[in-house]
């Protein structure tokens, strides 16, 4: 574990960040008094806010911004890339250009239950809950609650 990082790995973190053991972090930034717990995995250009927890086995794919105080549950995953595919049409490897990385943000307060599914191209409102499995495919209204696959709303916070 350790404490108070400046820069690992091309990553800006913030004051009293703790980043556990196994953590594969690049290219990313990640925010104040934040948790990554052990065998998440945070790529570049990803931006994490203050105040975060990220359980462990969590994958935080390029194209992700999670505000502050968001809470994501154990096995969590992103994905950037609607229609991925490991060759182009004409057979050739696909390299980073020849693809479209989708945007997604988590907003202030939310919470991803462990396993859930986040396609890209989504926002997840504000105090937002995720419920545990949930497969998100479109935007989650503020102060929400969903489950399910595809994830529905099922209450209020």
């Amino acid at each position: 574990m350790t404490n108070n990082l400046q820069l690992i790995n091309n990553c800006n973190i913030g004051k009293n960040t703790k980043v556990y053991d196994f953590v594969n972090l690049y290219g990313c930034a990640i925010g104040e008094e934040c948790m990554i717990g052990t065998f998440v995995e945070v790529q570049k250009d990803v931006v994490i806010g203050d105040r975060v927890k990220i359980q462990s086995h969590s994958f935080i794919c390029e194209g992700v911004i999670v505000e502050d105080e968001v809470f994501i549950g154990h096995h969590v995953v992103f994905i950037n890339d609607k229609y991925p595919r490991s060759t182009n049409k004409d057979g050739s490897v696909k390299k980073q250009g020849d693809w479209k990385v989708e945007k997604t943000v988590v907003k202030k307060g939310a919470t991803i239950g462990s396993n859930a599914t986040i396609l890209g191209g989504v926002t997840i409102g504000e105090n937002s809950i995720i419920g545990a499995g949930a497969v998100v495919t479109r935007d989650v209204p503020s102060n929400k609650i969903l489950a399910g696959n595809p994830a529905r709303i099922i209450g209020e916070t």
